[in-house]
């Protein structure tokens, strides 16, 4: 087994240019500011970063967002279930980047013998993925009209837009939307943090829109390979006919392709197949459903990745930690 430092993950990675943003070394240290150690395990063509996370009595959680990454994946497992049981995991949970259906996530599930479908997810599974694809003229082209309309109203509403580095702010409108649509946000010391590991090649960026110098809409938006990412975004809820969203995520998609992406990635939707999306957006509003009746607008393809599995290396304790995870969650409902 190679346990690899930082730098050699580095380099395995850039030798492998498909591999997720959340597979990166800036994203390990990014999680290692907040309660994760990230460790980089490597076995021929093959190799994840494993994050652990700390439990009472000296046990972890093990964790490997969006990875492995390369392919050959049969000689890998022995040697993250060895690094796992070494650093006393009692189970590991892996969400692979690849797309649901796809020769690739054919041969990666083939490949993981012993794992079950997790009880939960960490990062969203569905996501819909926009192709940047021919000129901005293009794009819009691709969008439904309402969204296309909104794009051209606001580039007239007298906005300002442009990359900002005021993490304040940004945490500010992300506390107004988390508020008004009934999801937890990050502390601003963690996206400061995300500027601080991303921003030094410009693999991460704000991204703000403003009226007469007030905030309106801001994003935070990360490029990693040929594909852009929207992970983080947040509005006002002031000044909302001036549509300072469409104007954020455009901005955005001009940028992934200067920066020669083929692809925008935006995230989060409900996890759902795409017919019920379609039936029931309009009536949904829990959850990621209000988000997805703004971005499926984009004219982006609806995906699912192969999803979450687990594998367990001390069954009670693993039940043990479901069990905490379905009251907690019963809980946030009541």
């Amino acid at each position: 087994m190679a346990i690899l430092t930082k730098e050699q993950w580095q380099a395995f990675c850039l030798e492998h240019p498909e591999h997720s943003l959340l597979q990166n070394a800036e994203w390990g240290d990014l999680k290692s500011g907040f309660g994760w150690t990230p460790a980089y395990v490597q076995s021929g063509d093959a190799g994840a970063m494993v994050l652990f996370r700390s439990l009472p009595a000296g046990l972890k959680i093990a964790y490997i967002p969006r990875g492995p990454v390369g392919c050959g994946f049969e000689k890998l497992w022995p040697e993250v279930h060895s690094l796992c049981r070494k650093r006393h995991a009692v189970f590991l949970r892996v969400e692979p980047d690849f797309w649901q259906g796809t020769p690739e996530a054919d041969a990666l599930e083939y490949s993981m013998e012993g794992f079950i479908p997790s009880f939960a997810t960490v990062q969203p599974p569905r996501t819909i993925l926009v192709s940047l694809d021919g000129t901005p003229d293009d794009w819009l082209a691709r969008m439904n009209q309402k969204t296309r309309y909104n794009i051209r109203l606001s580039q007239k509403k007298d906005l300002t837009v442009g990359e900002s580095s005021d993490v304040a702010a940004f945490h500010r409108l992300m506390e107004t939307t988390g508020s008004r649509d009934a999801f937890g946000v990050h502390t601003e010391a963690y996206y400061r943090k995300c500027l601080e590991c991303f921003g030094k090649d410009k693999k991460g960026r704000i991204i703000l829109v403003s009226y007469q110098d007030k905030p309106l809409s801001a994003l935070m938006l990360f490029i990693e390979g040929k594909r852009g990412y929207y992970l983080y975004g947040a509005s006002s809820n002031e000044e909302r006919n001036r549509m300072p969203n469409y104007l954020t995520q455009w901005t955005a998609m001009n940028i992934c392709k200067e920066a020669g992406c083929t692809e925008y990635d935006l995230w989060g939707i409900p996890d759902e197949e795409e017919e019920t999306l379609e039936t029931q957006f309009l009536d949904r509003h829990e959850g990621l459903w209000q988000v997805y009746r703004f971005k499926r607008g984009f004219g982006g393809q609806v995906l699912r990745t192969m999803g979450s599995f687990d594998y367990v290396y001390s069954p009670l304790l693993y039940k043990g930690i479901k069990f905490a995870d379905s009251e907690r969650r019963k809980r946030s409902a009541a």
